[in-house]
């Protein structure tokens, strides 16, 4: 039974360029192989079991087996994706990502499926809300939260290449692309959507565009918005926030996760560290209630009036 919503005109599923990306990739290097816990379809690679039959491997609903196989595959030459429900992936195989891939430093890419809230209506269990607060003290996995199809490929192929651990967060809700010249992928460095003076708003993954969208909202109110994509948390750009506190004064964080521990923490420990300026997090506060994920995100502003709310709150504890 699929939980998704219809997917919009103008919107792209990242799984797409999730697969597409991988499946090309499986055509030029041998060495990648996909390992899953029974969960072909939800990671779309219906097309790659075909292509590649003999490259996939599905050990069951036993993701602790499954990291361990994948660090297997990785010490013997292979370049292993573990594609599954982040919730799963990151939860109840955690001591295997820490021990089997984190510590030992094996080249395996893990890729979290269906991430944040995008399982709504199936509740905390299947939500992904702490992964970035679990992986993030984990320092020696790169952990990636793409904007939209555009980042996601690039981020498949980026670590196809890396030579270490990667954690790639998708999400199965379609987002737009966005519209930005000239764009390169380079992890650990933040992206600038918007150009701005008077307050910052960094944010990741699902929430980007609604952070733009925010920030043009509020550009014709007179309010110069700085907008940053920081897709990758770990290592996470220190320069491009540090360079938004001294330059802005002010920062929202925006980020489809638990604001302990995720974005919005590592910003918070940054700022106060170097440059305390008033920082507003957007995101969950803790295990948040069944349904649908729209819901959820208007519930708790992640969207573009919340976004924009959040922006005056901050401007207005920097006046104080």
């Amino acid at each position: 039974m699929s939980h998704a919503a219809p997917i919009k005109a103008g919107l792209a599923d990242c799984r797409n360029a999730w697969v597409e990306t991988l499946e090309a990739l499986a055509a030029e290097d041998e060495r990648i192989v996909a390992v899953v816990n029974d969960s072909v379809g939800s990671s779309k690679l219906n097309g790659f079991q075909k292509k590649f039959p003999d490259r996939l491997i599905n050990v069951g609903i036993a993701e602790q087996l499954m990291v361990g196989v994948a660090a297997g595959l990785a010490n013997g030459g292979r370049i292993p994706f573990v594609s599954a429900a982040s919730c799963f992936l990151t939860g109840r195989a955690l001591e295997q990502v820490k021990a089997d891939v984190a510590y030992a430093g094996f080249n395996v890419k893990l890729v979290g499926q269906s991430s944040g809230v995008a399982y709504g209506e199936l509740g905390a269990t299947h939500h992904s809300i702490e992964d970035f607060a679990w992986l993030r003290p984990l320092t020696t996995i790169t952990t990636i939260a793409p904007a939209d199809a555009w980042e996601t490929a690039e981020a498949v192929k980026w670590a196809a290449g890396h030579d270490g651990p990667v954690y790639l967060r998708l999400s199965r809700m379609p987002v737009p692309d966005l519209d930005i010249p000239g764009r390169k992928f380079t992890p650990g460095k933040a992206e600038v959507v918007r150009k701005g003076g008077d307050v910052t708003v960094i944010a990741c993954g699902t929430t980007v565009h609604l952070a733009a969208e925010a920030a043009d909202r509020l550009s014709d109110k007179g309010l110069s918005v700085r907008v940053l994509n920081m897709a990758t948390i770990n290592p996470i750009d220190v320069d491009a926030i540090l360079a938004a506190a001294r330059e802005t004064g002010a920062i929202v964080t925006v980020e489809e996760a638990s604001v302990r521990g995720g974005l919005g923490g590592a910003v918070a420990e940054i700022t106060a560290g170097e440059c305390p300026v008033p920082v507003e997090r957007l995101g969950f506060p803790g295990f948040v209630p069944t349904g649908s994920t729209e819901w959820l995100f208007e519930e708790y502003g992640l969207s573009v009036a919340g976004i924009s709310a959040a922006v005056r709150k901050v401007l207005a504890r920097g006046t104080k």
